[in-house]
């Protein structure tokens, strides 16, 4: 039994990942304008300063066969730990995902059935939708996007455009060009874009609405658009809290569930 025939609602909701950013109007020119390795250096240190997160907002997803909108809540705990539940009328728990680097459980309330699973690559594409490994699909609920792999090497190409760092990555064991930009004062990053070496826009994303969370720039509105499947999910975060005791999984089966291995 395939996972995406199990949960068709949760395949398509909780596909996400992040990238674009609110920017001022004029660059300022005082500011210093920070050379590839020291950006690079910043970025990687900003996203690891956010340790864990709650946040509630709504989720849009449009593909060819779904236009739908859901009110969520996430909880997530680095290095390894991400709880996603669905909300309906009057903030009723109609599902919720935990899932870790090893495993994953689905939890159906209104069946009152569970499924579980090895977090492998199979199951967590299935899952969100998109070839991510789990750190990254970590880090795409937070907006962040791990740069560690480019912290000793240059980007292929490294520009300004206006009030944007613009770095490009030629990735020749995947035939792919990552390009990312980053605003220059709050050191967010705004747009990414991945392409084939062919000039085939595979994914694209956005961030923006960011606020300051624990001296990091965190995007509380996240669009991506999968230009292969024609697939696009929006996020608008409501509330974001970061780095707090009291954030913590806090899910429990119900003694009486059916539980389905997957």
């Amino acid at each position: 039994m395939k996972i995406y025939l199990i949960l068709p609602a949760l395949l398509l909701i909780i596909f996400i990942t992040s990238f674009n950013g609110c920017v001022p109007s004029q660059p300022t020119e005082e500011l210093e304008l920070l050379p590839s390795e020291r950006l690079i250096n910043r970025l990687e240190v900003n996203r690891r300063k956010i340790r864990n997160v709650e946040g509630t907002g709504t989720i849009s997803v449009r593909t060819p066969q779904l236009d739908n909108n859901a009110t969520f809540r996430v909880i997530l705990q680095k290095p390894d730990s991400l709880q996603l539940t669905i909300l309906g009328p009057f903030g009723i728990e109609l599902a919720d995902a935990v899932v870790t680097s090893d495993e994953f459980i689905f939890y159906d309330a209104l069946q009152n059935t569970a499924y579980t699973g090895d977090s492998d690559n199979d199951a967590l594409e299935n899952i969100f939708r998109i070839d991510l490994n789990f750190s990254d699909i970590m880090d795409a609920f937070v907006g962040s996007v791990n740069l560690s792999e480019n912290l000793y090497k240059a980007p292929d190409l490294y520009e300004i455009e206006y009030d944007k760092y613009v770095l490009t990555y030629f990735d020749t064991d995947r035939n792919v060009i990552k390009r990312y930009k980053v605003d220059v004062r709050q050191l967010g990053i705004t747009d990414f874009e991945l392409t084939s070496f062919e000039g085939d826009l595979l994914l694209q994303g956005k961030y923006s609405r960011f606020e300051i969370i624990e001296n990091v720039a965190v995007p509380f509105r996240i669009e991506v658009s999968n230009r292969k499947q024609n697939q696009r999910i929006s996020i608008e975060y409501k509330k974001i809290t970061a780095n707090k005791n009291s954030i913590g999984i806090d899910f429990m089966l119900p003694d009486d569930a059916t539980i389905i291995r997957w």
